[in-house]
């Protein structure tokens, strides 16, 4: 327990020196984030004036509720002469109106992920003064995709994220460990992170482990700027004792890569192994989290800008040069 309780001091430590930098001051940043909540707009259409309604939705959405009821409810393009009667069904499921029921209940008020959301964005646009601010739609994906991007917008299922303990998704066979971070609280760092991904995609010319980790670390750093008081538990979808557990064997971990050579190894599987979510790293224990991958090529980036300060976070974002990225971080955790 006190290795335990040192280990955890020295990350506190290190995480309030990290976020120092990161602690910008946005106050002057002149944005209000659009939030549009397309879950009661479309749960409310009366089905007996169902046409009439659906234009009016229609029109005030445009091309996101055509991508919306394409490529997550696959009732497939709102001109179809069936579509109505799909939509219907959709809304009437008896699961679709139990779990909006629970939607209007944890989220009746949304005004605290609001302002979390439009304090991150503010970020994006203090660091990215040109780039387009996204407008968030809340949704009802009947326990489909959690994130739905388009070009300028940014779609969240609410159903998704209704807390842990939720009945539905234990129903649904969902496992354990992706239940944990289906919460409010993950929500802004999901958010963030889905964006980042969609600006700052990734060189599929460099395709093995260590060019995967350090360009999940990149997005992960950029969830760090845009999120400078976000805990890192909630970035990363950890429990605190996984995360503890991550600081404890670094040393280990990163010598187990080498020693097996599995840094520049392109083999799809090895990467999925480090990279893909899943209840524990299957070459760790089972004590281990899933995705440690990440969270290596998480502090190799943190190493990285902690050494050069003086490289700017759109600097980190357009680098793409993974290799460079390892060797200038000196990182050789002990």
């Amino acid at each position: 327990m006190a290795k335990l309780f040192s280990l955890l001091l020295i990350l506190a430590v290190l995480l309030s020196c990290q976020r120092n930098r990161l602690k910008v001051d946005v106050s002057s940043v002149d944005l209000t984030l659009k939030l549009s909540r397309l879950d009661h707009e479309l749960f409310a259409v009366n089905s007996q004036n169902i046409t009439t309604q659906l234009a009016k939705i229609q029109k005030s959405y445009g091309q996101f509720f055509e991508a919306y009821n394409e490529n997550v409810l696959g009732l497939g393009n709102s001109a179809d002469p069936n579509y109505a009667n799909y939509l219907k069904t959709f809304l009437t499921d008896s699961i679709r109106q139990a779990s909006v029921k629970q939607i209007d209940s944890v989220y009746s008020d949304l005004t605290e992920l609001k302002q979390k959301l439009e304090l991150g964005f503010k970020h994006y646009k203090y660091y990215f003064p040109n780039k387009t601010i996204p407008t968030i739609i809340t949704l009802v994906s009947g326990f489909n995709q959690s994130i739905v991007l388009t070009t300028d917008a940014i779609g969240l299922s609410l159903d998704n994220y209704l807390g842990s303990s939720c009945t539905y998704y234990k129903q649904l066979g969902i496992p354990a460990y992706k239940r944990e971070n289906m919460s409010r609280e993950k929500i802004p760092s999901d958010i963030i992170y889905a964006w980042g991904i969609s600006e700052f995609g990734f060189d599929e010319s460099k395709v093995n482990l260590i060019s995967q980790m350090i360009y999940q670390g990149k997005m992960m750093f950029f969830v760090d700027a845009m999120l400078p008081d976000e805990a890192d538990n909630f970035k990363i979808g950890y429990s605190p004792d996984k995360l503890a557990w991550c600081f404890q064997h670094e040393a280990s971990m990163w010598t187990y890569l080498i020693e097996h050579k599995m840094l520049f190894n392109s083999d799809r599987m090895n990467i999925v192994r480090f990279i893909n979510p899943a209840p524990f790293t299957s070459c760790f224990t089972a004590d281990s989290p899933g995705r440690t991958g990440v969270w290596m090529g998480w502090q190799i980036v943190r190493a990285y800008m902690k050494k050069h300060p003086e490289i700017s976070i759109p600097e980190l974002m357009a680098e793409n040069d993974y290799q460079k990225i390892l060797n200038e971080s000196g990182y050789s955790p002990e």
